[in-house]
C-alpha cells in the first residue's frame, strides 16, 4: 500500500480499531421505546397501513420539521414519487437531477414517465451547483407560455430536485431564486437530511414539497418508511389521496377517482419511527462527536480532509466523508481496499447516475465537478456512538 493510503488507513485505526469491528456504514441503534411501541401494535392487531402511531408519526415529523404537513409512505423513493407527480411532472417532460446521487432520486422522474435532466454539483456543499446551472439555462432554456422549454429538445423543464447529499443542506436561496426565474418546481430530495437546517429552517419544505427516508441505515429509521412533507394543505390531502389508493371515504364501499398507490406506511413501522423520534437529538449529538474525532485523528494527514457542515448550514451528518487530494479512483480504491481488510467497511459514492446504462441517453449538462467528486469522496462509518462504540 501506497505511503498516503497507509496513513490514512492508520489514522482511520486510530478511531476504528479492527478488533472492534466490522463497522458497517450506518446502523439504526435502538435505546428507547421501540419494543414497547411495536409490541402494542402486535398485541392489538394494529399492524397495518391505519393506526394512532400513523397518525402521531406524521403529527411529530411536521413537527420536529417545522413543515405544516407531513405524509408517511412505505419509503422515501415513493414520497419523492409522489412528490414529483405533486409537482406536476408528466410523462416527456424533463426534470432536472444532480448526476451525483443515489439512484432512487432518477428512478422517481422514471416512475412518472419523464426524463431525468442531468447537472452538476457544488464542490463545497455536494448539492445542484446553482451557479453552474444558472448559466446553463441561460444557454439551453426559454420561457415560453409560462413554461420553461429546452431549445435542445423542444421538450418542458418541468422541476429541479435538489438533493442534500450526505446530510450537507445544498444552497436553498440560490436555487430557489432560480427556480422562480425560469417558472421550475422546487422539489427537495431531503431523503439523507432528517435533522439538517439550512439558515436555522429545517430542509424539506423550502421548495413545493420534499421527500424524507427513514431506511435502517438513515438517521432514524422505521424499517423501511418515508415522508413527504410540505406547507400546502391541498398539495398534503392529495398526497394522502395518492398513497392510500386514491380510495374515496366511505364505511364499506370501494371507490376510487384516479390511479392511486399502496404506498401509506404501517403502523407497525410507524410505531417504531415514533420510538426512534424521542432520540433524534441524541443521535444527531452522536454523529456530530464523531465528526470531531475524525477530525483529529485525520488533521495531521496530508492530502485528505474531513467534510463539514457549510457555514450557513447545520448537517445532520448523516455519513462522515473524507475529501481526498487525488486525480486517480486507483489511489481511492486502495484506500478501500485497505479499510475492508481492516473491518471498516467505507464506500466510494454513487455510480454517476448519467453512466448507468438506463440514463446513459438522458439530457446532461457538462459536468465540472462531479466527476472528480465521485473520485475524490469516501464515505465512512458514521453510526451514532462508533467513537465510543456504544
Amino acid at each position: 500500500m501506497a505511503i498516503h493510503a497507509q496513513a490514512i488507513l492508520d489514522a482511520l485505526q486510530t478511531v476504528l480499531p479492527a478488533d472492534k469491528g466490522p463497522y458497517p456504514l450506518s446502523e439504526p441503534r435502538f435505546a428507547g421505546n421501540e419494543w414497547e411501541y411495536v409490541k402494542e401494535c402486535i398485541d392489538t392487531g394494529w399492524v397495518s397501513s391505519v393506526g394512532k402511531y400513523v397518525d402521531r408519526f406524521e403529527q411529530d415529523i411536521a413537527q420536529y420539521t417545522g413543515a405544516s404537513f407531513a405524509v408517511a409512505t412505505v419509503n422515501g423513493t415513493a414520497a419523492l414519487h409522489i412528490s414529483l407527480m405533486l409537482a406536476g411532472v408528466e410523462a416527456d417532460d424533463e426534470v432536472m437531477v444532480p448526476a451525483l446521487s443515489f439512484v432512487a432520486t432518477t428512478n422517481a422522474v422514471s416512475y412518472c414517465g419523464a426524463l431525468p435532466h442531468f447537472v452538476d454539483s457544488d464542490r463545497q456543499r455536494f448539492g445542484v451547483d446553482a451557479d453552474s446551472l444558472a448559466d446553463y439555462l441561460a444557454d439551453i432554456a426559454v420561457i415560453k407560455d409560462g413554461h420553461c422549454i429546452n431549445k435542445q429538445t423542444g421538450r418542458i423543464i418541468r422541476a429541479l430536485v435538489v438533493m442534500h447529499a450526505f446530510g450537507h443542506p445544498a444552497d436553498l436561496d440560490a436555487l430557489t431564486e432560480l427556480c422562480q426565474r425560469y417558472h421550475l418546481q422546487l422539489v427537495e430530495d431531503a431523503a439523507e437530511a432528517l435533522g439538517s437546517f439550512y439558515k436555522g429552517r429545517h430542509v424539506g419544505h423550502h421548495g413545493l414539497i420534499g421527500a424524507l427516508s427513514f431506511n435502517g441505515n438513515k438517521i432514524i429509521t422505521t424499517g423501511g418508511g418515508g415522508a413527504i412533507i410540505t406547507d400546502d394543505a391541498q398539495l398534503a390531502r392529495h398526497a394522502k389521496h395518492l398513497t392510500t389508493t386514491a380510495k374515496l371515504a366511505h364505511a364499506w364501499r370501494f371507490d376510487h377517482d384516479e390511479v392511486g398507490y399502496n404506498y401509506r406506511m404501517p403502523n407497525l413501522n410507524a410505531a417504531l419511527g415514533c420510538a426512534q423520534l424521542m432520540q433524534l437529538p441524541q443521535l444527531l449529538f452522536a454523529r456530530r462527536e464523531l465528526t470531531e474525532i475524525y477530525q483529529r485523528a485525520l488533521d495531521p494527514v496530508a492530502g485528505v480532509k474531513v467534510v463539514t457542515e457549510p457555514e450557513d448550514s447545520k448537517s445532520n451528518y448523516w455519513l462522515h466523508n473524507l475529501l481526498l487530494d487525488i486525480d486517480d479512483s486507483d489511489q481511492r480504491d486502495e484506500i478501500l481496499q485497505g479499510c475492508h481488510e481492516a473491518n471498516i467497511l467505507a464506500r466510494p459514492v454513487w455510480t454517476l447516475q448519467n453512466k448507468l446504462p438506463m440514463y446513459q441517453g438522458a439530457p446532461c449538462m457538462p459536468l465540472a465537478h462531479a466527476p472528480q467528486l465521485a473520485i475524490n469522496l469516501i464515505s465512512l462509518p458514521s453510526s451514532a456512538g462508533i467513537g465510543g462504540r456504544g
